[in-house]
């Protein structure tokens, strides 16, 4: 393409937020984790091994409905209080992992990063910086670093 040589006005969207299609016949909860399901592309409430796709900002009710009926608002990074099973005040920096669309652990096992402990509250509440690009580099590591065939 050739430089500009007048404005181009553009179509941008809001910075840390997006609107993503919901999965068929499910129902996604305001401040629930959400993950998108691999091969379809449609978000969920976060199951373990899910992308994290990031927080619900309101309720996605798709129970009656077709796959992409609906979209679901999520905020994609920021900081969020949660309750992580065993969190202590030494964790500042720790990983944290999704199991479910509410259950949150220091645990990789199968689980879905979504962020790092940015502060402690008290005993197994943080603070958790999060950021759906930590799973795409997490991705982008694993492809450059992998072994060659």
């Amino acid at each position: 393409m050739a430089t500009l040589s007048a404005n181009t006005p553009r179509a941008y969207e809001g910075g840390d937020r997006n609107d993503l299609p919901v999965i068929a016949a499910d129902i996604i909860y305001e401040g629930a984790a959400v993950g998108i399901v691999s091969g379809s592309g449609h978000a969920r409430p976060l199951q373990a091994g899910d992308k994290f796709a990031g927080f619900a900002k309101e309720q996605a009710d798709n129970s009656a409905g077709a796959a992409a009926a609906i979209t679901v608002r999520v905020q994609e990074k920021g900081k969020i209080k949660l309750n992580v099973s065993g969190a202590v005040i030494t964790d500042i920096g720790a990983p944290i992992y999704a199991s479910d669309d509410n259950t949150f652990t220091k645990t990789a096992t199968s689980n879905t990063l979504i962020g790092f402990v940015h502060r402690f509250v008290s005993s197994g509440v943080v603070i958790v910086d999060y950021d759906v690009a930590y799973g795409k580099m997490i991705d982008l590591a694993s492809t450059l670093f992998a072994p060659a065939p």
